[in-house]
C-alpha cells in the first residue's frame, strides 16, 4: 500500500510520530539560481575565473613550468581577516608570478572526524545552531569579494549541493581524504568545470585516489537537485582535469622522493594524469604547522633536481601563526581549526622558494 512521505514519517514506517518528527526539521533555502541571481558575478570576474582555470590546467599538464601553490587558511571563520589575507597574498603573487601560480584557499566547509564547527557555510556565527540561509549569502558574498583581489580561489567540495551555489567562483577544487572514495563525490567531480585534486586515502595509499580519477573522468547519471531546486537526474560529461594530492596518512608521511616516485609509477601504470601536488600540512606535517616549511623546501628541491611530475604544493597559512580554540575573545587572523603558518613565515618561505 502506498503511503505519502512527510517529515513526520520519513525514516520510520511505524512508531511514535512525535518522536520521529523530533529527529528532523526543514528550513527552506533559496535555490542555487536564486542565490546566483541575487549575488551575480560581474562579466570581468567571470572571464578572470575562466582564465584562471585554464592557467591551472596548463600548470598541471606541464605546459606551464610554474608550480601551482594552493595556500590560505585551514578554514575561513572571519571574513574581514580573510580579505586582508587576500590583499597581502595578491600583492605577493604578482611579485613571484614567474615561478608560482598562487591560488588562495577559500574553504567554507570543514569536514569533521566526529563533531565540531562545520564551517562558515553552515554556522556563520559559530553558535552551534546552524544557519545555512545566512551562510550561503555570506559565503557567496565573500567569494565575490575575494575574487576582486584577482586571485584564483580554491575550496574543498564537501556537500555536493554547495557547488551549485558557489562553484562558479572557484578555480580549483579539492576532494578530501575522507570523501575521495565516495561515489557521490566522484559523480560530482565528473560535472565540475574546473581542475580537481583528489587526496590520497586516510591510510596514505594512492589507489583510492587513482580509482576516483578514473571514475570522475567518465560520464555519469545520478540523482540530484536542479539549480532551480527541483529533483533531477543529473547527466555529467566527465572531468579530464583531475590529479593526485599527497597528504600522508595515519601518521605516515609521503612527500619524500621514494613515496612520490611510487605514486608517479602508480599513476603512469593506471594511465591517468601524472601531476602530483604535495599537501605540506595534515599527516605530512603531523599537524605541526611549522613543519610545512621544511616539507615545502624538500619538495621544491626534488622538483629542481628533475622530478617534473611535481606540479604543486598546498600550505595552510593565515595572518597569525598557530591555532586557537573558538570563544568570545579571539586573536584576529588566527585559525580556529588546524594550525597555520603566520604571514611573516609564509612570505619568507615563498620568496625563498
Amino acid at each position: 500500500m502506498n503511503m505519502p512521505l512527510n517529515v513526520d514519517t520519513l525514516g520510520e514506517s511505524s512508531g511514535n510520530t512525535a518522536t520521529t518528527a523530533a529527529r528532523r526539521s526543514e528550513d527552506i533555502l533559496p535555490s542555487a539560481s536564486e542565490l546566483r541571481a541575487s549575488l551575480p558575478v560581474a562579466a570581468g570576474v567571470e572571464r578572470q575565473i575562466l582564465r584562471h582555470r585554464e592557467e591551472i590546467r596548463r600548470v598541471l599538464s606541464g605546459d606551464d613550468p610554474r608550480t601551482l601553490l594552493v595556500i590560505g587558511p585551514c578554514s575561513i571563520h572571519d571574513e574581514v581577516a580573510a580579505l586582508e589575507y587576500a590583499d597581502r597574498l595578491s600583492a605577493l603573487a604578482r611579485t613571484v608570478s614567474d615561478r608560482f601560480l598562487i591560488v588562495m584557499r577559500a574553504y567554507l566547509e570543514k569536514p569533521r572526524t566526529t563533531v565540531g564547527w562545520k564551517g562558515l557555510l553552515y554556522d556563520p556565527d559559530r553558535t552551534g545552531s546552524g544557519n545555512l540561509a545566512e551562510g550561503l549569502v555570506r559565503s557567496r558574498r565573500l567569494l565575490l569579494n575575494l575574487a576582486e583581489s584577482g586571485l584564483p580561489l580554491a575550496t574543498e567540495a564537501l556537500s555536493p549541493f554547495a557547488m551549485d551555489y558557489l562553484g562558479d567562483l572557484i578555480s580549483w577544487t579539492a576532494i578530501g581524504a575522507r570523501t575521495t572514495e565516495s561515489q557521490v563525490h566522484r559523480e560530482l567531480v565528473s560535472g565540475l568545470p574546473m581542475p580537481v585534486g583528489f587526496k590520497n586515502g586516510t591510510d596514505g595509499g594512492v589507489a583510492v585516489a587513482i580509482n576516483a580519477m578514473k571514475s570522475a573522468a567518465h560520464p555519469h547519471h545520478h540523482m540530484g537537485v536542479s539549480r532551480h531546486g527541483a529533483p533531477a537526474m543529473i547527466t555529467t560529461a566527465g572531468n579530464p582535469d583531475t590529479h593526485l594530492v599527497l597528504r600522508g596518512g595515519r601518521g605516515v608521511t609521503n612527500y619524500d622522493a621514494e613515496s612520490i616516485g611510487r605514486a608517479a609509477t602508480a599513476l603512469s601504470a593506471a594511465g591517468v594524469c601524472e601531476a602530483i601536488m604535495v599537501d605540506c600540512s595534515h599527516d605530512n606535517a603531523c599537524k605541526q604547522a611549522e613543519r610545512q616549511l621544511g616539507i615545502a623546501r624538500d619538495v621544491m628541491a626534488q622538483k629542481a633536481a628533475g622530478n617534473h611530475r611535481i606540479r604543486g604544493l598546498m600550505l595552510e597559512s593565515f595572518l597569525e601563526p598557530g591555532r586557537q580554540d573558538d570563544g568570545a575573545e579571539l586573536t584576529y587572523g588566527c585559525s580556529i581549526t588546524d594550525p597555520c603558518l603566520g604571514w611573516a613565515q609564509t612570505e619568507a618561505l615563498i620568496r625563498s622558494l
